[in-house]
C-alpha cells in the first residue's frame, strides 16, 4: 500500500521561499512518477510540477523558473523548493505518486500574503 506524507508548508511573504517535502512509503518507488498538484479555495486542483520515474522533469508555465522539483530515490523522498512566492501561489499543495494508479497525500497548506 502507498502512502504519501507532505511536510513544509506554512505562512511566506510575497518574494520568499519554501521547500515541501513528500515521504513515500511502501514498494518500488523509484519506478514511480511523482509530483505535486495544488487547489486553491474555489478552484480544481492543478498539476503543479512532476518528476518521471527516468529523472525528467516537467512543470507548469506558471511555476517554471521559480519551481523546482526533485526525488531521492534512496530516501523516497519527492522535494519541491519554492522560490519567489506569489499571492497566486496559495493553496493546498498535494504530492502523488503515479504508475498505473494514481495516490495522494493528505496535502499541506501554503500562503503567502504580506
Amino acid at each position: 500500500q502507498v502512502q504519501l506524507v507532505e511536510s513544509g508548508g506554512g505562512l511566506v511573504h510575497p518574494g520568499g521561499s519554501l521547500t515541501l517535502s513528500c515521504t513515500y512509503s511502501g514498494s518500488e518507488f523509484s519506478i514511480y512518477d511523482v509530483g505535486w498538484y495544488r487547489q486553491a479555495p474555489g478552484k480544481q486542483r492543478e498539476h503543479v510540477a512532476s518528476v518521471y520515474s527516468n529523472g525528467n522533469p516537467d512543470y507548469e508555465d506558471s511555476v517554471a523558473g521559480r519551481f523546482t522539483i526533485s526525488r531521492d530515490n534512496a530516501w523516497r523522498k519527492v522535494y519541491l523548493q519554492m522560490n519567489n512566492l506569489k499571492p497566486e501561489d496559495t493553496a493546498v499543495y498535494y504530492c502523488s505518486a503515479r504508475r498505473i494508479n494514481i495516490y495522494w497525500g493528505q496535502g499541506t497548506q501554503v500562503t503567502v500574503s504580506s
